[in-house]
């Protein structure tokens, strides 16, 4: 697996500390106030503010946290604007990279995430510059330790998931972008519990790293990226054999 499911690993291995919940917790609203001022603040009526709260529930955001972001969003509340924008460019080792955003100031964010860019080596490109490797799907991650590939496979296949792919230890559903709730229902009432699930961007053309030092420079620079409060997602092809990544990680 490359970049997406690496990040998404080493992200899900990592211990959540309460200073990082605020910072997940502020991401959170800003994509629930944006999906519902874009769509309206009816869960039913809007799969993206649906995906939104799901994400929110599943980091134990209070229901009252919540709901008065969907408020924000739709006007019943005073609330900021958030402006939706995907940077892309070139990271450390050559990887390309897409950073998608929620700002209120759009000057400041790309002035910032130039500086985080050039900092770790890499650049900032222009609009299309990487994005035509990537395509938007949906993805499912399943820890291989807890549920039963036959099952797995069975569900995905019935439900009409495009792919499944094996890693080392988990394995990915992949879907079509209209077919990724109607998927992710079918595991919900199947009882088979996923690590993450999205709508997000896999790369084909991946990029080996097979050097230490770079391998850590790299993670650094997607943790500065994750770090930053605009940020909401980072999607990257870097591909790390197992043994340096456990050694850079």
């Amino acid at each position: 697996m490359a970049g997406h499911s690496k990040w998404a690993q080493i992200k899900r291995k990592k211990a959540a500390t309460d200073a990082k919940r605020g910072k997940i917790f502020t991401k959170l609203i800003k994509e629930i106030m944006t999906a519902a001022r874009l769509g309206g603040g009816d869960p039913d009526g809007n799969p993206r503010l649906r995906a939104a709260i799901e994400a929110a529930k599943a980091e134990n955001m209070p229901k009252e946290n919540i709901e008065r972001a969907i408020k924000k969003g739709t006007g019943e509340l005073e609330g900021t604007r958030y402006e939706e924008v995907t940077y892309e460019g070139y990271g450390p080792g050559g990887i390309a990279v897409l950073v998608s955003v929620l700002t209120d100031n759009r000057n400041r964010t790309v002035g910032e995430l130039r500086y985080i860019f050039s900092k770790y080596g890499g650049n900032l490109g222009e609009t299309g510059c990487v994005s035509w490797m990537f395509e938007k799907k949906g993805i499912l991650s399943f820890a291989k330790d807890k549920v039963e590939e036959d099952r797995l496979m069975e569900t995905a296949l019935e439900a009409g998931a495009e792919d499944i792919r094996e890693g080392d230890d988990e394995y990915e559903v992949i879907t079509l972008p209209e077919n990724f709730m109607a998927v992710k229902r079918a595991f919900d009432e199947a009882g088979l519990a996923y690590e993450q699930a999205e709508i997000g961007m896999i790369c084909q053309n991946t990029v080996q790293i097979t050097d230490k030092s770079q391998a850590e420079r790299i993670l650094k620079f997607m943790e500065a990226l994750e770090d930053h409060d605009d940020v909401q997602k980072v999607w990257t092809n870097f591909d790390i054999p197992e043994e340096i990544m456990a050694e850079a990680a």
